[in-house]
């Protein structure tokens, strides 16, 4: 059935969570150096602020996914922008470090259930397969929007407000979607959902959380006897979720999906797709920074033609996959965003803005490309009474995505960084962060502070050349391999237009 007038604005109402969400996952790390001085938290406050978002979005997803299946996605909408609009604005106004981590899970908790309720919406709002395209690639360009002009956001609200402004712009947005989604966007559930398996959502749970804080910390604080039981932990109990899914009657994810090459080379090219976005954010955010000296306004101005770029890609995807194979698409994505992190690898100490905005409008692009299509893969392999466990899945997929490009890549460029200046006699504090190396040359003699901060800047370069060129590898690695296994998807038919009268709209 054709989607009409009235599905095509629903869609607009489903972006705007979106793009709040992928906003907020970016814009915190501008208002830390505010929220550090007026809270003082200590060290492991300071890393729970940061970690608990992810944490909470991560493991709740699959869960939530399923249970919007049960009770009805848009309900699970409608109290997860409740929920999340509550939140923000304590987290404002929050007096100590103690209830802002509180927010900050509550947040998490809102936003697992806004990600995969908007995207199992779309399967059931648009069943013509090219409509569905369209729509995702919409949903897509603003997700990957939102990620660029986060920085942007928090830079212009940091530089004029305190710090709680970066999440008091979550209540109009939440607000608006509470009134408009009863009038425009359909209900829709699983008839005959079965039961709700406790079980597996607490070995879900126990995989995914134990897995993700694993990896971010051995990204922090290098191998440990902690992270890496965290991470053997969450495999342990992946086994077990994998192995009661397959027995279950009534499974909370249907593992047979694997079964398909297209469907597994769809979620891995997702997933390295977001591993590479999110782990070269970790050094161009510090380059602009640390190395060009930019103020926050300024380095989030430099996002945007990044920005355009991902929302033209996005647009480009459904025209792309009426042409040419699906696997081929992927596979030109892939080396594009490649040919992106092989220009980042070249930047040096001297400042080059032009190189930088020409690095990251290639990688942004060409990975935006490969998103759009491989979410629309995953989706489209979903029963519409299944989606919304598939869209937590897909969900739990750039979560971990993420979680890995900032561990690994991370950890590349930290060792890069670590064993370039340990001839140099830098003081420890240096030795962690380029950050702690400005902090600690501020305080030293001006002749012997100039040199250690030019020294940890070109450590740091050096740590990026090779985190990024690792990055370039591996894309390149499965633009090799996406032809092969997505073989079997054809090119798509033409979308049938939208009715503008709604005539055959679905109900």
């Amino acid at each position: 059935m054709r989607a009409g007038r009235k599905q095509w604005i629903g869609l607009a109402v489903l972006v705007l969570p979106v793009l709040l969400i992928s906003v907020d996952l970016h814009v915190l790390s501008y208002a830390l150096p505010f929220i550090s001085a007026e809270l003082a938290p200590s060290g492991a406050q300071l890393l729970w602020i940061i970690d608990i978002y992810p944490f909470m979005l991560a493991g709740l997803l699959l869960p939530m996914g399923t249970l919007g299946d049960r009770i009805g996605r848009r309900r699970l909408l409608l109290a997860g922008a409740a929920a999340f609009g509550a939140a923000s604005a304590v987290a404002a106004f929050s007096p100590s470090a103690d209830l802002l981590i509180v927010t900050r899970a509550l947040l998490g908790v809102g936003g697992a259930t806004l990600m995969p309720s908007t995207l199992s919406l779309i399967r059931n709002m648009f069943h013509d397969a090219g409509q569905r395209r369209v729509a995702i690639s919409i949903w897509t360009g603003a997700f990957a929007g939102g990620a660029m002009l986060g920085p942007l956001m928090g830079g212009a609200l940091l530089e004029h407000f305190w710090w709680g402004s970066v999440f008091l712009v979550n209540l109009p947005v939440m607000a608006l979607l509470l009134v408009l989604a009863p009038l425009l966007l359909p209900e829709s559930r699983d008839p005959r959902p079965g039961r709700f398996d406790l079980v597996s959502v607490a070995l879900s749970l126990g995989a995914i959380l134990p897995a993700i804080y694993g990896i971010q910390h051995i990204a922090q604080d290098g191998l440990g006897w902690a992270p890496v039981l965290a991470v053997v932990t969450g495999l342990a109990l992946g086994v077990a979720f994998v192995r009661r899914q397959r027995s279950a009657a009534d499974p909370l994810l249907d593992v047979r999906l694997f079964g398909s090459r297209a469907f597994t080379a769809a979620i891995s090219a997702n997933t390295l797709g977001v591993f590479a976005m999110v782990g070269s954010s970790l050094f161009t955010t510090q380059y602009l920074q640390m190395v060009m000296g930019a103020r926050p306004l300024i380095a989030g101005l430099y996002a945007l033609p990044s920005a355009g770029t991902a929302m033209l890609a996005a647009g480009l995807a459904p025209v792309l996959v009426r042409r040419v194979r699906p696997g081929l698409v992927v596979c030109v994505g892939l080396l594009v965003g490649a040919s992106g992190f092989a220009v980042l690898s070249m930047l040096d100490v001297t400042g080059q803005g032009g190189l930088l905005i020409a690095g990251i409008m290639l990688m942004a692009g060409g990975v935006t490309l490969v998103l759009t299509v491989s979410s629309d893969l995953i989706i489209a392999t979903a029963p519409p009474e299944r989606a919304g466990s598939v869209a937590g899945l897909s969900q739990v997929a750039t979560e971990f995505g993420g979680a890995l490009g900032i561990s690994l890549l991370g950890s590349i460029g930290t060792a890069v960084y670590r064993g370039h200046l340990a001839g140099t006699g830098a003081p420890a504090p240096a030795m962690d962060t380029l950050g702690g190396a400005l902090e600690t040359a501020r305080h030293l003699p001006e002749a012997a502070g100039s040199a250690l901060a030019g020294a940890a800047r070109v450590a740091f370069t050096q740590g990026q050349h090779y985190a990024m060129s690792a990055a370039a590898a591996g894309l390149c690695l499965m633009a090799v391999l996406a032809p092969v296994l997505l073989r079997s998807v054809r090119r798509a038919t033409p979308p049938a237009q939208p009715d503008p009268a709604g005539r055959h709209a679905m109900r």
